[in-house]
């Protein structure tokens, strides 16, 4: 087959978000999930890295960071700074791409900025659009939403238009938080990924410091009462019709699921879940209800709370761009739902393009 009668994705990746160096990972899976046995007739590759201060490169460049084996080996002689003009108008090759696929984790890509940028282009574009993407990001508009729906969620609270820079204005949040919410409290950014700028407080001091910790990401905050519970994922691929993978479990040793339970230590992966199956089955049908709620489509992982001492469901969060690095769930969710990973690529191009 000629090359020209193939689909060509573009695949951007990197970014300045807190979540730049998952992005890579995940791209390089995706790179090489396309350009595979199973795929190489069907696809070629157009590559764009954004490096950490928001400077595009070009795609012999970004293809260089994708082939490249070793982690971050060759990232950081690409940290150049920007000059004054904005270079992406140059360097993206827009007629030359038939689907974008944006694997910008975090901040100005799981937020709909990127699917903003690229609908311009009027190409398809893997995953959901700019509405379902803002709203999955930020997660005081999500959880706001899943109230008035009656989605099952931890019990919060939200800080928004507050100076946290201010030491009484901490002081006085930390009183309201310990007067309306059991301890322990999980203190997160309501736009961030990966569990990044996340503390759990269990004391005033902890939250006062947790305050500030995550106020530093972002100045809209969620504040989650912290029960003992199970985390479990499930994975969302469609468009018009909603599939949902295996309920996958997660058991780590660490006290929480954080940055680095996630991506740096060796957890537990159980698929499916070791759980009833009427719960399993409900869980899934709040994974469909809970996208169709905010727009999702395309792909996504839904991410669940299951209290321990009751067997209550909680949804937790819904991620629009979902990692595809070796320790990412999404993958492994539909690799035992039948997918590997050049079929659930591939899959994901086609549902794009059927939009």
């Amino acid at each position: 087959m000629l090359e020209k009668e193939k689909k060509c994705i573009g695949i951007i990746f990197g970014g300045e978000s807190n979540e730049h160096d998952v992005s890579v990972s995940s791209a390089k899976t995706v790179f090489k999930a396309l350009i595979s046995k199973t795929n190489i007739n069907r696809f070629w590759v157009k590559a764009f890295y954004i490096n950490k201060h928001g400077v595009w490169l070009d795609n012999d460049q970004s293809i260089v960071l994708l082939k490249e084996k070793r982690k971050n080996e060759t990232i950081d002689k690409y940290q150049v700074f920007p000059k004054r003009e904005i270079n992406f108008l140059n360097t993206i090759e827009f007629q030359g791409i038939d689907i974008w696929f944006p694997l910008l984790h975090g901040v100005n890509g799981e937020d709909g900025a990127i699917h903003g940028l690229l609908k311009f282009t009027q190409k398809p574009i893997v995953g959901g659009g700019i509405l379902g993407s803002a709203l999955g990001m930020d997660k005081i508009l999500m959880k706001k939403i899943f109230s008035h729906l009656e989605i099952p969620q931890v019990n919060y609270l939200d800080i928004q238009n507050q100076d946290l820079s201010d030491d009484k204005v901490k002081n006085n949040l930390s009183v309201e938080i310990i007067e309306k919410l059991k301890l322990p409290v999980f203190v997160k950014p309501a736009n961030s990924g990966s569990s990044l700028g996340i503390s759990k407080a269990k004391t005033r001091s902890e939250i006062i410091k947790a305050l500030q910790k995550a106020w530093e990401i972002d100045s809209r905050i969620v504040i989650e009462e912290g029960l003992d519970v199970r985390e479990l994922e499930c994975g969302i691929i469609g468009n018009l019709k909603l599939t949902a993978s295996e309920i996958g479990e997660v058991s780590y040793s660490t006290d929480w699921y954080d940055y680095d339970s996630k991506y740096s230590m060796d957890n537990q992966i159980i698929i499916p879940a070791d759980i009833d199956s009427q719960i399993s089955e409900q869980m899934k049908d709040i994974a469909i209800r809970s996208c169709r709620a905010l727009n999702i489509y395309g792909f996504a992982r839904v991410d669940f709370f299951l209290e321990k001492i009751s067997n209550k469901i909680f949804l937790n969060e819904i991620n629009t761009i979902p990692g595809f690095t070796s320790k990412s769930m999404f993958p492994m969710l539909w690799n035992a739902s039948g997918l590997n990973i050049d079929q659930l690529v591939a899959k994901l191009v086609d549902i794009s393009s059927d939009l």
